[in-house]
C-alpha cells in the first residue's frame, strides 16, 4: 500500500528515518522495563483536577497562550510567564526549537550517544548533525565539546542527564557549555534531572542563549497527558510561539494543563514519589553488580548495565521470554548493554529473578 502511494509524498519524504519509540507490547502479565515510565500513579489532585476540567466542559477551546499553566510553571521555577513555554509533550516542544532555533545553516552539535530524536529533527529539518564522542567512562565528553570552534555551530543541545547512559553533567560543566556557545542557542534537555540532578533554569536569567526543557512523563508520572515546557529568555520563547503558532495554535488542551499545575501543586506527593524511585535505583544498581553487572552511574530513572559474560541482546531476548521486557539499542558502544527502567518493587524483583534464571544456565 505504501509503494503505492509514495508518488504523492513531498519530495525527501521517503529519506526521513522516524524515531523509533519503545515499545509498547499487548502481553498479559508484563513486566515493563523499556520506556522509562513512572512506576507510581500520578497525584490523585490531578485525577481529580481532570474530572473537573472535563465536567466544566470540552465543547470550548482551551487557552492558547496556556497563561495559567505558564504562570504556575514560572512561580514553581522562579521565572515569569513569558520566559516559559509549554506544548504537548516535551518531543513536541523540542521539534519547535529545532525549527525555530537551529535552522541557521551550520551544523548542531550533540553527543553521539544521545536522545535518538535529535538525528530525526535533524534530518526533517534539512540540519547537519555535528556529533561528539562520549568519552571511555560513556560521559559527554565537555572538553571535546570546548574544543569546537563556537562560531562554525548553528547550535547546542544534549541531554542532563543524557539518555541513554543516565551520566549526569555538573551545573558548572553546563555552564561552561553555554558560555563558550554564547553564539548561538544552546537547549539542556532535562527530561530526568529530578532524579539526581541540579537544573540549568537558575542560569537562564544569566545567558539569553539558553533553553532548557523539562517533561512531566517521567517524574511527575504523567506520561499519558503529554506534556513538556521550556524556560528561557523571552526572544527565544517568542521565537517557539511563533513556530506553534504557525503549525497549531491549541496544542494543550484543557484536561492536560489542569492535570499538570494539579501535579505541581502537590509538592509532597512528588517528594515522596522521586525519593522512593532514587532509593529503588540505588537498590537495584546494587542487586544488579551483584550478579555481575557493570551498571554505569545513573541520575536518572533508569540504569544502563551489562554483563560480563552475556550480550545484551542475548539478554534482551531471554528476558522477554520470561515476559520482562528492557530497552536494548543496537548501536555501537552500546550494543551489549541493557537500559532498564527503575520499576516497582514488585517489578524489579521480577527483573532479577528473571535474571537469576537465565544466568543459572551458563
Amino acid at each position: 500500500m505504501a509503494d503505492a502511494t509514495n508518488r504523492f509524498w513531498s519530495n525527501d519524504l521517503g529519506e526521513l528515518s522516524p524515531y523509533v519509540p519503545g515499545e509498547q507490547p499487548k502481553i498479559d502479565d508484563l513486566v515493563k522495563l523499556n520506556t522509562n515510565e513512572n512506576p507510581f500513579p500520578p497525584s490523585p489532585r490531578v485525577i481529580e483536577a481532570i474530572r473537573e476540567a472535563a465536567d466544566a466542559g470540552l465543547r470550548l477551546y482551551p487557552d492558547p497562550t496556556s497563561l495559567a499553566l505558564r504562570e504556575c510553571l514560572a512561580e514553581y521555577h522562579g521565572v515569569t510567564a513569558d520566559q516559559v513555554f509549554v506544548g504537548n509533550g516535551s518531543d513536541e516542544v523540542l521539534g519547535f526549537l529545532f525549527r525555530a532555533l537551529f535552522q541557521r545553516g551550520r551544523p548542531v552539535v550533540f553527543p553521539d550517544i544521545t536522545y535518538s530524536f535529535y538525528p530525526v529533527y535533524c534530518r526533517l529539518f534539512g540540519i547537519e548533525p555535528r556529533t561528539v564522542a562520549l568519552d571511555d567512562e560513556l560521559a559527554v565528553d565537555v572538553e571535546a565539546m570546548l574544543a569546537i570552534d563556537p562560531t562554525s555551530v548553528g547550535g547546542v543541545i544534549l541531554p542532563n542527564p543524557n539518555a541513554p547512559t543516565g551520566r549526569l553533567l555538573s551545573i558548572d560543566q553546563v555552564e561552561r557549555l553555554v558560555a563558550h556557545f554564547a553564539e548561538c542557542a544552546v537547549v539542556i534537555d532535562e527530561a530526568y534531572v529530578d532524579f539526581g540532578g541540579e537544573t540549568a533554569i537558575g542560569l537562564t536569567g544569566s545567558y539569553p542563549n539558553l533553553l532548557v526543557t523539562q517533561t512531566l512523563s517521567k517524574s511527575r508520572s504523567l506520561a499519558g497527558l503529554r506534556l513538556g515546557f521550556a524556560i528561557g529568555d523571552t526572544g527565544l520563547i517568542e521565537g517557539l510561539t511563533r513556530v506553534k503558532d504557525s503549525f497549531n495554535s491549541y496544542p494543550v488542551d484543557r484536561l492536560a494543563s489542569a492535570g499538570a499545575i494539579a501535579a505541581y501543586e502537590d509538592e509532597a506527593y512528588f517528594v515522596q514519589t522521586r525519593d522512593a524511585i532514587i532509593r529503588m535505583r540505588e537498590r537495584l544498581t546494587a542487586d544488579l553488580e551483584a550478579r555481575g553487572f557493570e551498571v554505569l552511574p545513573s541520575a536518572a530513572n533508569f540504569v544502563l548495565a551489562r554483563h560480563a559474560r552475556h550480550g545484551g541482546a542475548e539478554l534482551a531476548d531471554a528476558l522477554r521470554e520470561r515476559r520482562v521486557i528492557v530497552r536494548h539499542f543496537v548501536r555501537p558502544r552500546i550494543g551489549d548493554h541493557l537500559r532498564i527502567t527503575i520499576g516497582s518493587d514488585g517489578q524489579n524483583a521480577a527483573l532479577l529473578a528473571a535474571l537469576d534464571e537465565i544466568l543459572a544456565q551458563g
